[in-house]
């Protein structure tokens, strides 16, 4: 059974930071991905970054502004978010997918948080 449970969304003034955590319970002796995606109104959900045994990779419009990274004895995979844009609200959703390298693609990921919002105005 896995559980994501996501936190530290709120609203925050543009150029602003903002640290997401996103707890796991995941019961797995391989590898796996944790990955950040994101949705705003009217838009499809997309993929931000994800971190997996070959290291992370970024989407091209965080690239350089946002880190993922995972501390596994907390069982916690963070988003750090730096000059936050109006652009970058939306609710982000952290995904796992266990067994499996990462991928760009939703599906790929079959556990996933509830999401937290994120407002920059």
């Amino acid at each position: 059974h896995v559980q994501l449970v996501e936190s530290g969304g709120g609203s925050v003034q543009a150029g602003g930071s903002l640290k997401l955590s996103c707890d796991y319970s995941i019961k797995s002796y391989g590898s796996f991905c944790m990955g950040w995606f994101r949705q705003s109104p009217g838009k499809q959900r997309e993929a931000v970054t994800f971190i997996d045994s070959d290291g992370t990779r970024y989407a091209e419009a965080v690239k350089g502004r946002f880190t993922i990274s995972r501390d596994n004895a907390k069982n916690t995979v963070y988003l750090q978010m730096n000059n936050l844009k109006d652009e970058d609200t939306a609710q982000y959703y952290c995904a796992a997918s266990i067994g499996a390298g990462g991928s760009w693609y939703e599906y790929r990921y079959p556990f996933w948080g509830q999401g937290t919002q994120v407002t920059v105005s």
